[in-house]
């Protein structure tokens, strides 16, 4: 889909919408959000998410997640903080990290949205060497078995040590190797202007009827910055696990990591070093 398509997606009487509310859209239905309502200090709503407890062993993170308000709460503003502790006595890590229990298939002949509303804490970017937030999507597929990277996933922004630069990346098929070029995956870009809030987005269109051109395209603000078209992956299986599986949302805060490396003696915690969230949606035309 060319980007000029994409043009009337700025949101209807945005002067009108908070930040914590999930626009509306022409052309587009609202299917599911979370504006996350609730008192300060809550954890989020359990119908909605799983709140991840342990160390999930991955990528050489650093981070125990907690199933703790200290580390996912609601602001009592109607947004939900992401945040990384360290322990003064072991210098142990701690962070929070939710998994939607909602799912959603991108459906053929449609465009499917999601995204979110994202800020982060105001600790300046040279205290945060180690600190690895991300809003992201897997497939459902891993919570039966599949293995990653074969079960598919979009990240719909990633930043690493504080860096202004949001990543968005699919990562699929085989590691290492495979089409996705794992473990790096295919992705794109973009320059952050600040730490305040931004509009990340993924859209998929398959509307063209042949898997070949159908497009993941991926945005900050209404600016697109990546996209992906079937036939550069030339792999129907593969194409489908990212684009006509169920899908999941992923919020967490990681610390340390091969992408990240580890945080030094100035790396700070606590609410500075969050990431802050004013919904999550997922929309279909």
């Amino acid at each position: 889909m060319h980007i000029a398509a994409y043009l009337s997606l700025a949101p209807l009487l945005a002067t009108a919408v908070s930040a914590w509310s999930a626009p509306s859209y022409s052309g587009y239905q609202l299917v599911w959000a979370d504006t996350f309502a609730g008192a300060n200090g809550q954890l989020p709503n359990e119908a909605n998410w799983n709140i991840i407890d342990g160390n999930l062993g991955v990528n050489n993170e650093l981070q125990t997640y907690r199933r703790s308000a200290r580390h996912v709460q609601t602001s009592g503003g109607g947004t939900l903080q992401v945040v990384p502790w360290q322990d003064a006595g072991s210098g142990a890590w701690t962070s929070g990290r939710v998994e939607s229990k909602y799912t959603f298939t991108p459906q053929p002949g449609r465009r499917t949205m999601a995204e979110a509303q994202i800020r982060f804490g105001g600790n300046d970017v040279g205290t945060k060497q180690g600190i690895w937030p991300a809003f992201w999507l897997l497939g459902d597929s891993i919570r039966s078995g599949t293995p990653w990277p074969a079960c598919g996933e979009l990240d719909i922004l990633e930043t690493v040590n504080g860096q202004l630069t949001g990543y968005g990346t699919i990562h699929c098929h085989v590691y290492p190797g495979g089409v996705c070029n794992e473990p790096a995956g295919r992705a794109g870009t973009v320059a952050i202007p600040s730490q305040g809030w931004q509009r990340w987005r993924i859209v998929w269109d398959r509307t063209p009827g042949d898997w070949r051109s159908e497009t993941v395209t991926w945005f900050m603000n209404d600016r697109q910055f990546h996209q992906v078209r079937g036939d550069q992956l030339n792999d129907q299986t593969v194409w489908a696990s990212l684009t006509a599986k169920p899908l999941f949302f992923i919020l967490n805060v990681a610390v340390g990591g091969n992408w990240p490396g580890y945080p030094n003696d100035r790396t700070l915690a606590g609410y500075g070093a969050m990431m802050e969230v004013g919904y999550v949606a997922q929309y279909s035309s």
